[in-house]
């Protein structure tokens, strides 16, 4: 049954995201409007669309959030192969959708954090002879392959952020044995 509705679903809601399925319903209104003054702008004339489009959208809902379930499972699929292929990637963010609000909200700062230092950084940085006597003095090589979280450890600038990436993990590990803040 699952996947009978699994490939109803997702016909039904590729065909209705159609522009042919917005003609369709564009004509059925214009029908139903025109028809108007030949039953007298009637409460029947007036039920009928109300009674067809309710149903159409209850119906919808569950086509759509089906098809949405899918779609999301999958995205997150991808993202989970992503996190573990890809070596410098915390993969204690694989099912972070599984976080209750505040433990979002918390990783939400922690990335707006890391946002705004790289912004700083690459603001002092790209300023006319600011600090450019520090990178001639230690050139890095591979300097645009390490992580960010990398470059906030080593910088000279005291900041708390360099914890907030082990912090976030413990956090995460935290609620996945249970004892979650």
């Amino acid at each position: 049954m699952n996947d009978t509705f699994r490939r109803l679903s997702h016909g039904v809601s590729g065909a209705m995201g159609s522009p042919w399925a917005f003609v369709g319903a564009v004509t059925v209104i214009g029908v139903w409007a025109v028809t108007g003054p030949v039953f007298h702008y009637s409460d029947t004339w007036q039920l009928i669309i109300n009674t067809g489009t309710t149903i159409v959208t209850f119906l919808m809902v569950f086509l759509i959030q089906n098809t949405q379930n899918r779609d999301s499972t999958a995205l997150h699929l991808k993202l989970d192969e992503l996190l573990r292929a890809v070596a410098e990637a915390r993969t204690s963010m694989v099912d972070l959708e599984d976080l209750n609000d505040e433990q979002l909200a918390a990783l939400q700062g922690e990335f707006q954090r890391l946002r705004e230092h790289k912004e700083r950084e690459e603001t002092r940085f790209s300023a006319p002879g600011a600090d450019r006597r520090v990178h001639a003095a230690a050139p890095d090589t591979d300097a645009p392959a390490r992580r960010l979280e990398d470059r906030l450890a080593a910088s000279p600038v005291p900041d708390a952020q360099a914890d907030t990436g082990r912090e976030a993990d413990g956090m995460i590990q935290g609620r996945r044995s249970g004892s979650g803040r």
